[in-house]
Order: C-alpha cells, then sequence, then structure tokens
C-alpha cells in the first residue's frame, strides 16, 4: 500500500542531474482572494514547460504573508493540481513563530505533502542552541518528510557550509538548501564540504556552482522564457557566462528605471519574470506590500532583449 505523497519524493531514488527548482508565485484578484484557476494555470505552464519540482510559499510566494486559511486553500490547490500534472510538490512553511511553523507541515503532510521548504524565524538572529532546537522542531518532529533550507539574508542569521555539515549529520532527511546571493568561492565551499546535500543557487551562483560540480537551478530570471532556461541548464560553462552578462543587465535595468528603491519584495519581480510570455497572469502582493503596477510591467517588458519575448506569448 503506498503512503500518502510517497510518489512525491524527487530525492529519493536517482535524482536528475541538475534539475530546476521553480516557485509557483500566488496571483490575486483584485479583492486579494486567491485566483484558483489563474494559479492552476500557472502550475501547468511551469510543469509542462520548465520543470516538474515546484514549490510554493517561498518569499517571492509570499509565504510570510498568507494567513492560516489562506494556506490550507492554497497548499490544497497546488497538491491537487500537481497531482494532475505529475508535479514533486514542495510547500514553503515561513513564520515568526515555531508552533505556526510545526502546525503548517501538519497541516500539509495530513494532505500529502512529504517535501518542505523551512526559513528561520526572522525577528532575531538565532544562537547556535536555538538553531539546534529549530531544527529538531522540525526535521527530527517529521521524520517521514524531507526538508529543503531556504537560506537567505531576511532571517539575519545566514548558515555556512559547516553549519549544514553538523545539520545533515543530526538530521538525514535535511536533503536541499536554496542559497541565494552566492559567489563563486560559496558555491565552491558549500558543494565540497556538505557533498550529500543538493544545493539550490539562482543563475549567478548556478554559474559559478556548475563549474564545481553537480547542483540545481533555483530558476529567477531564466522563467521569462522556458526554451532559454533550458538552453542555460544543458548549455556549457560559456554560454552560462553569457547569460549571466544578460542578467546583470536586466538586474540594472529593473534597479534604474523601474524599482528606484520603491518594490523590496521578491514576488514583485517574480510576478513580472513570469507574466512577460504569460500575460494573463496578474501582479499584486498582499498588503502592505508593493506589487508591480501595470505602468511597471510594461516598462520592464518593453527594456527586456527581444529574445526573452514570445512573438505569440500564452
Amino acid at each position: 500500500m503506498t503512503t500518502p505523497g510517497a510518489r512525491n519524493r524527487p530525492w529519493e531514488g536517482q535524482p536528475q542531474p541538475h534539475p530546476i527548482l521553480a516557485t509557483a508565485v500566488i496571483p490575486w484578484t483584485e479583492q486579494y482572494e486567491f485566483a484558483e484557476g489563474i494559479f492552476r494555470r500557472e502550475v501547468r505552464a511551469i510543469a509542462e514547460g520548465l520543470t516538474r519540482h515546484i514549490y510554493i510559499f517561498g518569499t517571492a510566494g509570499e509565504g510570510h504573508a498568507v494567513t492560516d486559511s489562506q494556506f490550507g486553500q492554497i497548499a490544497s490547490a497546488f497538491w491537487k493540481v500537481s497531482g494532475e500534472c505529475g508535479v514533486r510538490p514542495m510547500a514553503g512553511v515561513i513564520s515568526l513563530s515555531l508552533g505556526t511553523v510545526i502546525e503548517r507541515i501538519a497541516r500539509a503532510r495530513d494532505l500529502g505533502f512529504r517535501e518542505f521548504q523551512i526559513s528561520l524565524p526572522a525577528w532575531g538572529a538565532l544562537t547556535d542552541r536555538e538553531l539546534d532546537r529549530f531544527f529538531a522542531e522540525t526535521c527530527g518532529r517529521f521524520p517521514d518528510c524531507f526538508f529543503l533550507h531556504y537560506n537567505v539574508a531576511r532571517v539575519k542569521r545566514m548558515l555556512t557550509a559547516a553549519d549544514y555539515r553538523r545539520l545533515e549529520q543530526a538530521h538525514p532527511n535535511l536533503v536541499a538548501v536554496k542559497a541565494t546571493g552566492v559567489d563563486a568561492p560559496q558555491a565552491r565551499e558549500f558543494l565540497t564540504t556538505v557533498p550529500r546535500l543538493k544545493f539550490y543557487f539562482t543563475e549567478p551562483g548556478y554559474v559559478a556552482g556548475r563549474k564545481v560540480g553537480p547542483c540545481g537551478l533555483l530558476i529567477s530570471m531564466c522563467s521569462m522564457h522556458h526554451g532559454l532556461a533550458h538552453q542555460f541548464v544543458d548549455g556549457d560553462d560559456t554560454l552560462r557566462e553569457e547569460f549571466a552578462a544578460e542578467f546583470r543587465e536586466i538586474g540594472q535595468m529593473l534597479k534604474e528605471k523601474i524599482s528606484q528603491g520603491r518594490l523590496h519584495m521578491d514576488g514583485a519581480y517574480d510576478q513580472m519574470i513570469f507574466r512577460v510570455n504569460h500575460p494573463w497572469f496578474p501582479t499584486r502582493l498582499l498588503p502592505p506590500y508593493e506589487g508591480a503596477s501595470e505602468e511597471d510591467f510594461r516598462l520592464f517588458r518593453e527594456n527586456l532583449p527581444a529574445r526573452w519575448k514570445l512573438e505569440n506569448p500564452s
């Protein structure tokens, strides 16, 4: 007999050499209600054209902003559509309260999820003892689940390779790390110090990491165009360096022409990135955070290099 969620364990058996991990950002109506139909369409588009390794409720997916009822509603919708499209679904859990983290893991586990993305509480930087307690109450409490840790500066404590070496020895079900803002020395240290863990880097870190060894792509800019994303992953180091230079130019354009310090939440950018070739997707964040306006998106798409824009967006 198959236990709930057993079909959705990407770290069991032989994993793909360099899988892409993607977020499904949350669409909201003008009344800030969950737009389930649009969400299901988004998940299908990612699964069919990009990757079947998809998660919800990272920072771009507003895991920090949803209520408990929204968490349950969206997680349930994600679990159902994932089964329809063969997605390996991961639920992110972000909260200042460890109790809430535990409750949300348990709630998603009851739906069938066995893969979770966890972030440290962000109110204050955890001490070593507090860090150990956090992982004991997540990885240790749910030994039949698999965990990816999101190493993000917003939580005020960035974990090192040495931290991960100690934690992965204590918790065999800590299997992966999602890391942004990683430079070449950091990528090398992570991949050589903790080879058992699967590391997912955004595009700049991925360029560096692939020169060291197998790693995964935490896809960001490449989400604009699924075909080019696969070229980025499947190409050689020289091709990836060319892509990286273009991404730096796009990032500079976003900073100087659009954001100007006004858009500071990850979701504002990830929504625009997905919408480039999926014009039906809205760009709204839950209040009080400010998402991209229609004018912001128009300027963004207008200033992109032509090859990132499909002639007939789907």
